[in-house]
């Protein structure tokens, strides 16, 4: 999920009590969609209910041997911030807010793998000579 327009364009990232700062993901199920995953997991992980806007494409180089999809998705009421208890592994409270798509990532408090995430989105929605 975006939020803004031009240089103040935002994400959607949460922070992983054991695991970093990160985007919503998840698998694709058996007889799923990639689009309905997104749309599936955006609920699971963050609480809200979202509607597919477009895809932006897929990457193979974001963590190996898996195959990542990326959409733009919105929702309403969204707010600033806010957590939400997700049931998976276990269940852990995610702490969601805003990034924004223009600021590099924290090394030290964002997971790698989510580095390389942010950064194919960042290739898909800002032009190169924009950062």
């Amino acid at each position: 999920m975006l939020r803004g327009s031009g240089s103040t364009i935002e994400i959607l990232v949460f922070r992983h009590p054991k695991a970093g700062t990160q985007l919503v993901k998840g698998s694709v199920e058996a007889g799923e969609s990639a689009s309905d995953a997104a749309l599936r997991e955006l609920v699971e992980e963050s609480g809200l209910a979202g509607r597919l806007v477009r895809s932006l494409g897929s990457s193979a180089a974001i963590d190996r041997g898996q195959l990542w999809h990326f959409f733009l998705c919105e929702a309403d009421a969204a707010g600033d911030s806010w957590v939400h208890h997700a049931a998976d592994d276990g269940g852990y409270d995610f702490a969601f807010g805003w990034w924004p798509l223009v600021r590099e990532p924290d090394a030290a408090s964002w997971h790698p793998i989510f580095v390389r995430a942010l950064a194919y989105v960042r290739s898909t929605i800002i032009p190169p000579d924009s950062c």
